[in-house]
């Protein structure tokens, strides 16, 4: 099982927000070329990146903040907030990204991420985040009427690498991870799912931990609140 440290963006630094909430913004650095190079040096390969201004405008804003992190990165960065166009997709492949997170269009365009994804075999993950178990779009600003599940499997057949869920009623507030929500969708589905939203500490790491279908887990305030201890996140995710 992969462990993604989260990287979340907000003019240019390092945050997390309480359930997805702009005006509940912790912040935790303002360097996250240097944020990245530290969770590289505690053994990540795989960085999680949000682009959360870009998230609710619809386009990216902290592109400089993204480049410096793919710089500085040496593992597999995946990226996710206002990407919304096949030309955005492009561009961030071009730069260095590895996989990029399509949220808002996947509900929105869902044949924009389709032919992403046809073209583009496992670049492409999709943003599953459900507060109360319906799908949330524009930086989970608007809550819709479609659940997780049934947004999941419009593209099981579409060549996508991965579906993220994240449970946005835990998101930042160390809950715990879902673990019986987000096993659900992986038995209901045959895409793989990263976990995130809530993660607290080592357990929910052991709880998630050779599930079937599960890629891997995000964690972002766990680590910056030193509950979580990434090196050891690691070592038991892979055993």
């Amino acid at each position: 099982m992969i462990v993604f440290p989260a990287i979340d963006l907000k003019a240019g630094q390092v945050v997390r927000l309480a359930e997805g909430d702009m005006n509940r913004a912790t912040v935790y650095g303002d360097d996250p070329a240097a944020q990245a190079r530290a969770f590289a040096a505690a053994g990540a390969d795989h960085l999680h990146v949000v682009d959360l201004d870009g998230a609710f405008a619809g386009g990216s804003v902290n592109g400089d903040a993204v480049r410096g992190i793919v710089a500085a990165f040496p593992g597999r960065v995946q990226l996710g907030g206002g990407i919304r166009t096949r030309d955005s997709i492009d561009a961030w492949l071009e730069i260095g990204v590895d996989r990029v997170v399509i949220g808002s269009a996947a509900l929105n365009d869902p044949q924009l991420v389709k032919d992403a994804a046809r073209a583009l075999p496992g670049r492409i993950v999709v943003a599953v985040d459900a507060r109360d178990g319906f799908v949330a779009t524009e930086g989970w600003a608007d809550v819709s009427t479609v659940t997780a599940t049934d947004l999941a499997r419009r593209f099981e057949d579409a060549g996508v690498g991965a579906l993220l869920f994240t449970d946005i009623g835990r998101d930042g507030l160390l809950k715990g991870c879902n673990v019986e929500a987000t096993t659900a969708l992986a038995r209901d589905v045959a895409i793989p799912v990263i976990a995130s939203g809530g993660v607290a500490g080592i357990d929910d790491i052991h709880a998630l931990k050779g599930q079937r279908g599960i890629e891997g887990v995000i964690t972002g305030r766990a680590l910056y609140d030193g509950r979580l201890d990434l090196a050891e996140a690691i070592a038991v995710a892979s055993c």
